[in-house]
């Protein structure tokens, strides 16, 4: 392809990226792989545009940089790098077979994920367990091939007026490689220190050239991790201190193979991933350009429930005719079929450059239960025939999400008189999205349904969507040469919430060539997703059963909960771009995000409690809305999402670069990158009076948010995330050194049997080395750890451990869930890569 065709297609790139208002500042992430004078495409609706000189917080990552995280998963290897972006480690049911990531402390839903600048569409799997990552259903960033990635683009700033009205935490904007010669092939193998956890990788990369004006880029991936376990024995079986336990079922119990050991659900879950891409482009004139990329992924993925013990599954037969006579260990799986395409057209008509793009993506999952038995299709069938009849495996649903993008984007320079043209861009988008549910097979439906997982009933599924169409609007200029002004604005109307309108003003003002200062005011609008909106279906324990209340049904009204509505934002930022010293540049950045009807997935409103009338009121709402809960267990109650909350979050971000030379003995690059984070709760509105009957559990009634779903919000997550990294190369070798600090951490959770208690995680530095060389021209061999000194987040309490112990459940989890840096510790790997 021509120097000068190039050049074109970079500037209908940057175009592509839905004419991205507000000149962004990065920093590269990617010490010795790229220059800091990188032109960047994120941010910044201008062509040409140089990270240095950009005027909002933008981080870029390269593929290096990614590939020397030693991760097959992008997004863990995405954590590992910008200090603002955590990732999910363990999630509780179907959530551990899709985790998530989030940007500032925000929700994953706050944050936008864009591929080559235009939106990707977002998982179908729901996360609607208590935790961090609550309501999660955001972009799967695994089924986005690592090897097909050029680099990583996160504008850590308010950008709903450039990108979409959503973009409130900020944009990841993932750019695909787009050689048109060469690739590599690369295999990787690991396990955990501790065992577990085995992992393998295969991929590989080609760049060809079909035409001479053209370019296709080629990735193909696929991936296997194994389960892990680090939960210890179950406690109803072993330990005379909890009321499951009995002196009976531990003389059978204790002859089963691997007692007490049955229950295996802390731990990661396994999954098989297959990932193809693809990247092309072709000229058709100088100033005509059509491209087209996509991909697809297949993932089979399970996790392993709690564990049902031999006598729970009983009908009139003997012990020796139930389906599992030594009980089991449910597995929740997901077979999932993830696909994406973006077709577009771009180039220069009548002296205005233009983009036309449709994008289109689906995320299909059947959901299954694995080595599971529904008990009451055994007991009753029981009784009809001489012996009782139960699947034991069982399609309990289905979930589906599409979303199609067209987008028309419209941009020219004006002289004006000023020390830059003015550069003004316009553009249409229009946004169609549906989201469905489908109801499990009759087996999983029965009564109380499927163990571990029922399927989903009739009342639970169902189809819906919503359309939204948008304009927007901006003006970039430099009025004299040390100051920059960007300005954007959008409106947009949504099918079921009306319309809005959102803005965003950034400023760069450069006092000479050693420091600027930066700024931006933003505002954003997030509309529920149709997951929040309308999911619905049971989760059950070996003790308990609740009812994920869909907010937008009948059942809500009668509890006095109000349909969703969306959040409104408010965003501030202020920074310094700063070069102290020759060759190190720097750049610290402060935050205020502010949320206004934040939505939040509530505490458990219980109908009964250990076998105590909790609430009427609860208990009616599970009958209207069409569910029948298993007669065994002890607590029931619903979970629901709500709107209800104001929260304020404030923070500092800091990268630093610096290389230094060590003339004949090689070169190390050094950056240190920090986000310090707190999140607060402003306000909170006054639970409905169906919630504040009093109650022999509850003398002063239910709250949907009680101080353990706080919380997740204000302290589950570190305060502060301090990453170090050299990188040292010398001839043919490459050691890569990361030392990375999580600050405290702390959650109140429920034990069981109540009260609340407090659960902490202290001040942790993980260690990662990897160190590589090449052996010839095109063969690397590289050897890793991730976390090299094998360390855990601290345990839970030996008082919170008692407490669970007392409520009868199975107390197997030994580390909190929310740890930032997972609870498997070490990790050890090695890798071989061909280059051509």
């Amino acid at each position: 392809m021509k120097t000068t065709t190039r050049n074109a297609w970079l500037a209908s790139v940057s175009l592509a990226s839905v004419l991205i208002a507000g000149a962004a500042s990065a920093q590269t992430l990617a010490a010795g792989t790229a220059e800091v004078d990188e032109v960047i495409v994120t941010g910044t609706r201008q062509t040409g545009l140089k990270v240095e000189d950009s005027a909002a917080p933008v981080q870029v990552v390269d593929t290096a940089a990614l590939t020397r995280t030693g991760q097959t998963d992008l997004r863990v290897g995405l954590a590992n790098l910008v200090p603002s972006f955590n990732a999910q480690a363990f999630g509780g049911d179907t959530a551990n077979l899709t985790l998530s990531a989030r940007l500032r402390g925000l929700s994953p839903n706050h944050a936008l994920v864009l591929i080559n600048g235009k939106r990707r569409h977002t998982t179908a799997n729901f996360a609607v367990l208590s935790g961090a990552y609550q309501g999660a259903a955001a972009t799967d960033l695994s089924f986005i091939p690592m090897a097909s990635i050029g680099r990583i683009e996160v504008l850590t700033d308010g950008a709903a007026a450039q990108y979409g009205t959503d973009a409130i935490a900020g944009v990841i904007n993932v750019i695909l490689k787009k050689a048109n010669e060469g690739g590599s092939i690369s295999a990787t193998g690991g396990e955990y220190m501790d065992e577990g956890g085995k992992t393998a990788a295969l991929s590989m990369n080609i760049g060809t050239a079909p035409t001479e004006n053209s370019y296709l880029n080629l990735t193909a991936e696929t991936k296997y991790h194994g389960f892990s376990n680090r939960g210890i024995g179950d406690q109803r079986v072993s330990n005379p201190a909890s009321p499951s336990y009995s002196a009976t079922n531990f003389a059978y119990e204790s002859t089963l193979p691997g007692f007490p050991n049955f229950n295996l659900i802390s731990g990661d879950a396994e999954y098989r991933l297959s990932n193809l891409g693809y990247n092309a482009g072709v000229d058709i004139t100088d100033d005509l350009q059509v491209y087209s990329f996509g991909s697809y992924g297949h993932k089979d993925a399970s996790a392993y429930e709690n564990y049902r013990r031999y006598n729970r599954v009983q009908g009139v037969q003997g012990a020796a005719d139930r389906p599992f006579p030594r009980g089991f260990s449910p597995r929740e799986r997901i077979i999932e079929d993830d696909y994406a395409g973006t077709l577009g057209i771009s180039g220069v008509l009548g002296g205005w450059n233009f983009d036309l793009s449709s994008t289109y993506g689906v995320d299909d999952i059947e959901v299954r239960v694995e080595d599971a038995a529904n008990a009451s299709l055994y007991r009753d069938t029981s009784t009809l025939t001489a012996k009782g009849f139960t699947p034991t495996s069982f399609h309990a649903g289905s979930w589906s999400t599409t979303q199609l993008t067209n987008n028309l984007d419209l941009s020219k320079e004006f002289d004006v008189g000023m020390a830059t043209p003015l550069a003004a861009a316009f553009g249409f988008e229009n946004r169609h999205e549906t989201y469905e549910i489908g109801a499990g097979d009759a087996a999983s439906r029965y009564k109380e349904g499927s163990q571990s997982y029922p399927g989903f009933a009739l009342t639970d599924a169902g189809k819906h969507s919503r359309d939204s169409w948008a304009i927007y609007a901006d003006l970039a200029v430099s009025p004299i040469e040390a100051l920059q002004v960007d300005a954007a604005i959008r409106y947009e109307h949504f099918s079921d919430f009306g319309e809005t309108t959102v803005a965003k003003l950034t400023g760069r003002y450069d006092f000479n060539d050693a420091i600027a200062v930066r700024g931006t005011a933003s505002t954003g609008f997030r509309a529920p997703t149709l997951a929040e909106s309308y999911y619905s279906a049971t989760n059950v324990s070996p003790t308990s059963a609740f009812v994920q209340l869909a907010p937008n049904s009948p059942a809500a009204r009668l509890l006095g909960i109000d349909t969703l509505k969306p959040e409104k934002s408010t965003n501030y930022s202020v920074g310094i771009v700063a070069h102290p010293i020759p060759a190190m540049t720097l750049t610290l950045d402060a935050y205020q995000i502010e949320l206004k009807d934040r939505i939040f997935g509530s505490s458990s409103l219980y109908g009964t409690r250990n076998g105590v009338l909790a609430s009427p009121q609860v208990l009616a709402a599970i009958l209207a809305n069409g569910n029948v809960l298993d007669p065994t267990v002890t607590t029931t109650g619903i979970n629901i999402f709500s709107n209800g909350l104001d929260t304020r979050s404030r923070g500092v971000d800091m990268v630093i670069s610096y290389p230094t030379d060590l003339g004949d003995y090689g070169r190390i690059d050094w950056s240190l990158s920090g986000n310090y984070n707190t999140t607060k709760v402003t306000k909170v509105k006054a639970p409905p009076a169906a919630l504040t009957t009093p109650s022999v559990p509850y003398p002063a009634g239910q709250t949907l948010f009680a101080g353990n779903a706080k919380t997740l919000l204000e302290t589950a997550s570190p305060k502060y995330k301090i990453g170090l990294n050299g990188l040292y190369t010398f001839g043919d070798l490459t050691v890569n050194l990361t030392e990375t600090v999580y600050g405290k951490s702390s959650s109140l959770a429920d034990p069981g049997s109540g009260p609340l208690q407090n659960t902490s995680i202290g001040t942790t530095a993980i260690t990662d080395l990897e160190v590589s060389y090449k052996f010839v021209d095109a063969v690397t061999v590289s050897i890793g750890a991730n976390n090299l000194f094998n360390k855990y987040p601290d345990k839970l309490s030996a008082a919170f451990q008692a407490a669970c112990v007392a409520s009868g459940a199975g107390c197997v989890g030994v580390y909190p869930s929310y740890s930032p840096f997972g609870i498997n510790g070490g990790y050890y790997y090695g890798r071989v890569t061909y280059t051509f």
